[in-house]
This record gives C-alpha cells, structure tokens and sequence, in this order.
C-alpha cells in the first residue's frame, strides 16, 4: 500500500456550546458576502435561500464576540451588506486552521501508510 492512489479528507467545524460556529459552508458564505455585498446576491450564488443565509449569518454573529457582517440599511442608494475586519479575520483563521490540518492528515496518513 505503500505507492497507494489514496488520500485523507476531513471537514473543520468551529464550535461553541451552542453548535456550529464556523465550518466550510458558513466560510463560503461570507466571502460570498464579501463579494456580493448583499446578502440575498450571496445567497442566490451559493443556490441558498435568504432566510437559512440569514439565520447562518445570526447564528455566526450571536457566537462571536463582535458581529462578522453588519446589514446597511436601505435608502436612496440602497441597503447592502459589509464583512467586517472581524468577518475577514475569522475567514483567514478558518482557512489557516483547515490547511494546517490537512497538511498533518496528509503528513500522518503517508507516515502510516509507509508503517503498514
């Protein structure tokens, strides 16, 4: 099995006493955001509806010790939606935090697959 065609996936899941803080789907969402800059052109790109993209945004805010996205209201130029800094430094620590560990998975599976 030495030269095997395999490899190891895994999903990382920030989670607090509540549930699901941050995860893979949740970082695609506010980058969509971040893109978009509203929260329903953000949610039609990822084919979600705006409420569960609502509720995920809440749910990410309510966890967090400052809010990731702040909704602007409407008005003559309309509303919008904004990542915050603190919304753009839970993405970089989320997108460290995965690759960190799929670095060691991959490190561990070869130096196991070599053991058997």
């Amino acid at each position: 099995m030495a030269n095997t065609p395999f490899h190891v996936r895994s999903r990382v899941w920030i989670a607090d006493q509540k549930g699901t803080f941050l995860g893979e789907g949740r970082i695609q969402l506010l980058k969509a955001i971040e893109e978009k800059g509203s929260i329903t052109k953000a949610a039609h790109s990822m084919n979600m509806s705006y409420l569960k993209a609502w509720k995920l945004i809440e749910s990410m805010n309510n966890s967090s010790e400052m809010p990731l996205v702040i909704r602007t209201s409407g008005g003559k130029g309309g509303g919008g939606t904004i990542l915050t800094t603190h919304g753009e430094k839970a993405i970089r620590l989320y997108q460290e935090l995965n690759m960190r560990c799929q670095e060691f998975l991959k490190k561990e599976f070869e130096a196991l697959n070599k053991k058997y």
